[in-house]
């Protein structure tokens, strides 16, 4: 049985953190359909996939995941991060990359980006050393500790516009925790905030 998990929340385009239009029981609706996948939302996935919007959209052992663009800051702050963490991946011998699917293809997540021991050659990447999320007020980025863990990811770099704070985590013998520098890049947090102009 494959369950399909649809976000049904508005389409933002205004600012990260400001209130939605008023669009009733609508709003931050999420919605499961379980059994056989219906022609129509078929349909709607190959209609996606055929438009280029469905980069960011996720398989969670099984369920799919929609998950619409995010708000033009956010790739402002993806970019923000990028050549924040450049010089310190280079000099790790890391290498970095945008969005990409971390796991197989019927259990795998998109992070925003990613540090590699190596660049990856294909579509369904094992795992990473550093996985980068930018939080959205609808988005599942919290959710994804337990997978990333069991992928063998050793750290993870969580950036929240909301609160305008970037946290870091490091694994350790059964899950990760919040560290104050990255144990792979010549980098703590408040050296990688100060170099973040937020949206």
């Amino acid at each position: 049985m494959l369950r399909t998990a649809v976000d049904l929340s508005v389409a933002r385009s205004d600012p990260v953190g400001s209130s939605p239009p008023d669009m009733g029981s609508l709003v931050d609706m999420q919605t499961v359909v379980l059994g056989p996948r219906p022609a129509e939302l078929d349909a709607l996935i190959e209609r996606r996939r055929a438009l280029g919007i469905d980069l960011y959209d996720e398989v969670w052992k099984g369920s799919y995941h929609m998950a619409r663009a995010a708000h033009p800051s956010h790739g402002y702050l993806d970019d923000q991060l990028a050549v924040a963490l450049r010089p310190h991946a280079v000099a790790a011998g890391l290498v970095g990359t945008g969005p990409f699917n971390l796991g197989s293809a019927d259990d795998y997540r998109v992070p925003d980006r990613g540090l590699h021991r190596g660049l990856p050659s294909q579509v369904w990447v094992p795992t990473a050393a550093i996985v980068v999320e930018i939080a959205s007020p609808d988005d599942e980025t919290y959710d994804k500790f337990d997978f990333y863990f069991a992928r063998g990811v050793d750290e993870m770099i969580i950036a929240d516009p909301a609160t305008r704070r970037i946290t870091l985590w490091s694994r350790n013998d059964s899950r990760f925790i919040e560290s104050v520098a990255s144990r792979l890049l010549s980098l703590d947090v408040a050296q990688l905030s100060s170099l973040v102009a937020w949206p």
